[in-house]
């Protein structure tokens, strides 16, 4: 079987990229956790089983952390490492409102990465420079994982 090539730049952090296997998906996301400056917004997109905690966990481990799991039921996990990131899973998040009034949104200048599983349920609140990455489920553990550059 052919394998697909990357047309992911993290230079600019953009493009995308077929993985194979989660321990793929993680290493995109230990390699994004080099290139992302502080104060980064990442916003994730994807259906359930994804891939988008899988992501984060390579960043996380990328920062030297070697335990995450996903936030579901608490909204918020916080990372310490080289760099602290801010793990967000909005599945259970009922207005966009509530995400303000729980002062989630001062973490975006915290001097760390904010990691955002289901920014859609909080589109006015992502900033116009926030890196978006849809994860797409190509079957058993293949993931098309795109990034772009900011929009709301």
């Amino acid at each position: 079987m052919r394998r697909e090539r990357s047309r992911l730049n993290l230079n600019n952090l953009s493009g995308s990229s077929i993985t194979a296997s989660a321990e793929e998906t993680e290493s995109v996301g230990k390699a994004l956790s080099k290139v992302l400056p502080v104060n980064a917004i990442v916003a994730l997109f994807g259906d359930l089983g994804s891939g988008k905690t899988t992501l984060v966990r390579g960043l996380v481990q990328g920062y030297g952390t070697n335990s995450i799991s996903s936030p579901t039921f608490t909204l918020l996990n916080i990372y310490e490492g080289e760099k602290t990131v801010y793990h967000f899973d909005l599945y259970r998040l009922p207005k966009e409102e509530e995400f303000v009034a729980a002062g989630f949104d001062e973490h975006f200048t915290a001097g760390g990465i904010c990691c955002i599983e289901w920014a859609e349920r909080i589109p006015s609140l992502l900033p116009q420079d926030a890196f978006n990455i849809r994860l797409t489920c190509l079957g058993d553990e293949k993931r098309k994982i795109e990034i772009t550059r900011g929009g709301k």
